[in-house]
């Protein structure tokens, strides 16, 4: 199965079968192979979100993204369409890029939204920012938006903290170009971004929108593509040093440990039973 299939087949069948609109929880891992994780047998990764997810639900064990890199299998995951298709192939957008997912192409959120759902996504977008920002998630379904809108490499991050109390990122990045942006909605917050303090600006946002999602009893459709474990490694106070394997563990074990605080927010606001929350990886 691939993107593209997944998509159409899987919301759709889920919302079908659903006595109320159910929500939608996607969580986008960058370059994480699925050996990386405790419940594929990593002997030093620590994934135990993860791996109660796993152990809980539906394992995909014969699943393939539909490009190597991260802007064309993005494209085909929102549109259910092969990248080929909306013209976002063979390579990524950069931070000077003109161009971007094409408006007229349909996004899940697209979808959604009409149907009365809340929308938002949060991280790392990289389909394009665009002239004024006319290739945001704002501009192709999303309510809300918080993340980086390309690669956290994108920018020169050889004088940046990556872990703390002052570990500079490993790596020069990319050089002659602005240092990477937040971006909330459509508006830069700040400028160079603050690595340690990244994750926990996504999972309160993220927190936030289903909490007041789950309050207004809205169905919502949460997209969470995620920097890691993507080069430059980064993780804040509450992950860094915290693995056995070192800056890879602790990065993923960050990630691993918002996916957990958001299961468990979709538990205490009683939504959990009626809400898919589905995790896979761009291109590893």
């Amino acid at each position: 199965m691939d993107f593209p299939a997944f998509t159409c087949f899987v919301f759709c069948l889920f919302y079908i079968c659903s006595a109320s609109p159910p929500n939608f929880v996607l969580f986008f891992a960058d370059d994480l192979g699925f050996g990386d994780l405790g419940c594929y047998g990593h002997p030093s990764s620590l994934t135990p979100n993860l791996d109660r997810l796993a152990a809980g639900g539906l394992r995909f064990t014969d699943f393939y993204c539909t490009s190597p890199v991260c802007s064309p299998s993005r494209a085909s995951l929102l549109t259910g369409r092969y990248q080929t298709r909306s013209g976002i192939f063979p390579g990524v957008f950069y931070p000077g890029s003109i161009g971007g997912l094409p408006l007229n192409e349909t996004t899940i959120a697209e979808v959604l939204k009409p149907l009365g759902y809340a929308t938002a996504a949060v991280g790392k977008w990289h389909l394009g920012y665009g002239a004024n920002g006319i290739f945001l998630p704002t501009k192709q379904g999303f309510d809300q938006y918080l993340g980086i809108p390309y690669s956290h490499d994108q920018g020169p991050c050889h004088n940046l903290t990556c872990f703390p109390p002052d570990v500079k990122c490993f790596g020069w990045c990319d050089i002659g170009v602005v240092t990477v942006p937040l971006v909330h909605n459509d508006s830069i917050k700040q400028q160079p971004v603050n690595f340690l303090d990244l994750e926990r600006a996504y999972r309160d946002f993220a927190t936030n929108f289903i909490i007041t999602s789950a309050k207004k009893k809205q169905p919502f459709f949460l997209y969470y593509p995620s920097h890691h474990t993507h080069y430059p490694l980064y993780a804040g106070t509450g992950a860094a040093g915290h693995s056995l394997r070192g800056p890879f563990g602790d990065s993923l074990f960050e990630f691993d440990t918002t996916i957990g605080n958001l299961m468990a927010t979709l538990e205490e606001m009683g939504v959990i039973n009626n809400t898919l929350v589905f995790f896979a990886s761009d291109n590893g």
